[in-house]
Formats: structure tokens, C-alpha cells, sequence
């Protein structure tokens, strides 16, 4: 090699450590970036053909190598919307390519990123701090998929009343009922007995007048509400009354205004007229005893109707007797399957991917699906502004898990620069460039020798 080519290659690793400090200086710029994944830099030496004997070092070039798949720190932020990926993938993203008649129109070319700082905007849509708008798979009320991999866009702001079909009732009825009624021939019995002249053997229906009696012979069995078809709360009250030794009787209160010969109280039965709840010596419920009891549609509660048949369910091992403390009803769980209209209040995002809307009325639905793409070669993704990615030939064409995609809700991913470890690399870039500098100086040295043996 002569001066003019050690010239030449000191020049030539000037400036590949000129890109190195680019790269360098990219790392540390975006070190705070959500979802950054830093740019590394190698070199390439290249060598002039000439014989082995006479072989030269040759000069260099730089080349970026990106770190796309490797991980940065999760942080959680406490932000519904935001999603980190934990593992390999990206989620799918698009910019805005315009306007039209005031609505935005997105690019039809997809983008990946790993950021996923995304929040609501006014319009719905899920944007992130780059502009870049979520794509995944949009889910209807009812649980189908009803578009895949399009723009996300969060229009089930509202949700509908559903009327109650189910209550679910469990609880231990006491061995001896706790009333304010004392039989005298049998302390078991303490509902219904023609011997002590008690007026409510087998009665299904309790006037209005024989409330206050039939209120000091059975006990509390507890509230719940329910709802028709308009959303409208129907409060359902409950009590027991022991008919026979082991044997209790449910009533509903249909109507809490009525008066005189007017029905207040209604005993419930089965589908197939069954009216009664037997136990077995040890607590359980009798084989043949009734595992449910129903109020039928239309029926009419404080001047509600019921929009649906409602089961109060117990199970076959709902109810158990027992001698309790106080000789009441003990352990009660009532729960019912109804709600009213809801509107949109928060939304969440699970590790399967699935978002889901949280109403006002308590309840959740799935309204959409993030899918995470997998590359072959995810490093071979071209760069693009806002923390995105490009496909290529070489990273693959991308495959879509949305099952399964390990997503982290209310976290993002932090950039995978380290700061400390990009000063270390400026440090030695710095020391090269400088070592570069003076190839070139000893180069001129050498120039202006040659030059002077002429004179």
C-alpha cells in the first residue's frame, strides 16, 4: 500500500467512525424513547485482490446491525391502554395518509412497532405517542370477530339492559327456625300447624291482612335484584317458612303496598308444582327435593313485570340445614345474571390480547383483539420514523398469533439502549477516530518528505 492508499484508508475509518458516533449518538438521543431499539454498528474490512504473499489490511466500511429483538425493561404505568410485549412480536400499527369529509384515512401499509404507549382519542381509536394507530381484530357485544387486522376503533360506547334469567342462591337454613311464633307441641315446626291453629298450612298465597303473622313465623331469606328487559331493578324480597319437621317453603313478596284480602306474599314452586324443600338427617338436601324454583314471565313485583322466566337456583347442594347460632338463615350468597344499560367507562387489556370495555353497569365485554406478529428474521426489519418497522425479503412475510401472545396491559416496553454502555462505545470510537487522524497526519509527513527530495 502506498501514501496515498494509507491516506485513503485512514479517510475511509474516519468516516465509518463518523457513522459509528451517529449511531452512537441515536442511542442516546432515544435512551428515554418508549419501545427505541438501538442501532449498533460493525465494520467490514475490504480487501484488494492482490497475491497471499502480498496481501494488505485493505480499508473498512460501517454497517448497522439493529438489536430490533432484543428486549428492553417493562414498566408499568398504570395506563389501561398501554400494552408491552413480553417475548418476541410486534403490534400492528398504521399512520394517517389524509382526511376525508373530516374522518382520517389510514395508510393500507401495515407498520410494527414495540411501542405501545397508545391512548384514546376523541373519535375512538387507539393512538400511540408517535401517531401510530392499533390494528387488531374488532369484536361485536355478542363475542364474534366481525373484522380482522383492521384499524381499531372503540364504538361500543354503549351497552343494553338484559333482563334476569338465573338467580343463584345458596345458604344453611337453621334446624330450628329463630321466629317469634312458639309452638308448644312441636319446636321444629313452627310455620304451619292445624293443631295450634296456625293459618298458613299449605297456603300459597298470604294476604295482606296475615302479613304481621306470617312475618312472626318465617325468617328472612335475604334480597336481590333483578331486571327486565328495560333495565329496570325489580327488588325481589325472600323468606322461609318451616312447614313440616325438615321441610321449608319459600315465599316471594309481590307486593309490598297491598291491603286486606290483596295477595302480598307468594309461596314458589318448581315447573312441576313442587313447593317444598326437604333435608336429610345429616343436612343435605332430600334426592327428590325440588333443585330450583321459578317465577314466571309477567310476573308482577311492586308493579314491575318480569320480562323473562327467572330461576332462583339452588343446586343440588346449594341449601344445607343445620343448627346454626340464632337459629337463622346463615351463609347467604345471592347472585343474578341480569344488568342494566351501561356506558362506556374504562377499558383493560388481558395477556391473551383480547381489550375489553368496562362499563358502568359492572359488567366487561371483549370488544376487540390485539394479534402480535412473528418474524423469521426480525432483525431484519427496516426502520421506520415513530419506533416502527418495515418487512422485507429478508425478515419474512409476518404471522399472526392472537391467541396466546403474552401481552402486558398497563405497561410499555423502555427503550434497549443503555447509556452507560453507548458512553463506553463513544469513548472507543472517539479513541479510534482520533488514532485514524493520525494515519492521516503521518501520511502528509510522509507526502511532504517525498515532495522535498526533489528539491
Amino acid at each position: 500500500m502506498g501514501i496515498f492508499g494509507a491516506l485513503q484508508t485512514a479517510v475511509a475509518g474516519l468516516r465509518s467512525q463518523s457513522y459509528g458516533m451517529e449511531n452512537i449518538s441515536g442511542n442516546v438521543a432515544n435512551s428515554q424513547t418508549v419501545g427505541y431499539k438501538r442501532m449498533d454498528t460493525s465494520f467490514v474490512d475490504l480487501v484488494i485482490d492482490r497475491p497471499r504473499d502480498q496481501a494488505i489490511a485493505g480499508s473498512v466500511r460501517a454497517q448497522s446491525d439493529q438489536a430490533i429483538s432484543l428486549q428492553g425493561d417493562i414498566l408499568p404505568t398504570g395506563e389501561n391502554t398501554n400494552i408491552a410485549i413480553n417475548g418476541s412480536g410486534f403490534i400492528s400499527v398504521s399512520q394517517i395518509s389524509g382526511f376525508r369529509d373530516g374522518q382520517p384515512v389510514f395508510s393500507e401499509n401495515n407498520l410494527f412497532t414495540r411501542r405501545g404507549d397508545f391512548q384514546l382519542d376523541k373519535d375512538g381509536y387507539l393512538v400511540n405517542g408517535a401517531g401510530m394507530y392499533l390494528r387488531g381484530d374488532s369484536i361485536n357485544l355478542d363475542g364474534l370477530i366481525t373484522s380482522t387486522n383492521g384499524i381499531l376503533r372503540i364504538t361500543d360506547t354503549t351497552v343494553p339492559a338484559s333482563s334476569t334469567e338465573q338467580v343463584d342462591y345458596s345458604a344453611v337454613l337453621p334446624s330450628t327456625a329463630g321466629t317469634n311464633f312458639y309452638n308448644a307441641n312441636n319446636v321444629d315446626t313452627l310455620f304451619d300447624d292445624p293443631a295450634t291453629g296456625a293459618p298458613f298450612n299449605d297456603d300459597e298465597a298470604i294476604e295482606a291482612s296475615e302479613s304481621s303473622d306470617f312475618l312472626s313465623r318465617t325468617i328472612s331469606g335475604g334480597s336481590v335484584v333483578v331486571y327486565n328487559d328495560a333495565g329496570a331493578p325489580i327488588d325481589v324480597q325472600l323468606r322461609w317458612g318451616k312447614v313440616d319437621e325438615d321441610e321449608w317453603a319459600l315465599f316471594y313478596q309481590n307486593d309490598s303496598s297491598a291491603s286486606g284480602t290483596d295477595t302480598m306474599w307468594t309461596r314458589l314452586e318448581d315447573g312441576g308444582g313442587n313447593n317444598a324443600i326437604n333435608f336429610e338427617p345429616n343436612g343435605t338436601m332430600s334426592a327428590g327435593s325440588p333443585q330450583s324454583f321459578e317465577m314466571a314471565a309477567g310476573t308482577t313485583i311492586n308493579g314491575q313485570a318480569l320480562s323473562e322466566d327467572v330461576s332462583i337456583n339452588f343446586g343440588a347442594e346449594g341449601l344445607r340445614q343445620f343448627a346454626v347460632p340464632n337459629n337463622l338463615l346463615q351463609g347467604l350468597e345471592l347472585s343474578q345474571d341480569g344488568y342494566p344499560a351501561g356506558v362506556l367507562q374504562d377499558i383493560s387489556i388481558s395477556s391473551d390480547g383480547r381489550i375489553s370495555g368496562i362499563y358502568s353497569n359492572g359488567q366487561s365485554f371483549a370488544i376487540a383483539r390485539v394479534a402480535v406478529a412473528q418474524f423469521a428474521a426480525p432483525d431484519m426489519l427496516k426502520s421506520r420514523d415513530g419506533g416502527t418497522f418495515e418487512q422485507t425479503i429478508d425478515s419474512g412475510e409476518p404471522t399472526f398469533s392472537p391467541e396466546g401472545a403474552r401481552i402486558i396491559g398497563g405497561a410499555v416496553e423502555q427503550s434497549n439502549a443503555d447509556i452507560a454502555e453507548e458512553f463506553s462505545k463513544m469513548i472507543v470510537t472517539q479513541q479510534a477516530y482520533q488514532a485514524n487522524t493520525r494515519v492521516v497526519t503521518t501520511s502528509q509527513q510522509l507526502m511532504e518528505a517525498t515532495i522535498n527530495m526533489v528539491r
